[in-house]
């Protein structure tokens, strides 16, 4: 199952695309309510690796499973 990225808890530090094996977070088009960068997992292309969680370092920020109410993305 794929991994989350919580859109309002995130706060743009990008560990988690460097660190991402399949390339599948990418950056959202404004900032969120807490004023910061934010970043949103492809659902269709996580592999459930757990890199993600590993090295975000906002708790928080990034969910083990999916919850596209909690995850912008872009349209």
């Amino acid at each position: 199952m794929p991994h989350t990225i919580v859109t309002d808890v995130c706060e743009g530090v990008s560990d988690c695309v460097d660190a991402c094996p399949v390339a599948c977070i990418h950056p959202g088009p404004e900032k969120n309510i807490k004023g910061t960068q934010w970043f949103w997992i492809d659902f269709a292309t996580c592999i459930d690796c757990g890199i993600c969680l590993q090295v975000c370092p906002v708790d928080g920020a990034i969910l083990d499973h999916e919850k596209p109410e909690l995850q912008k993305i872009p349209r």
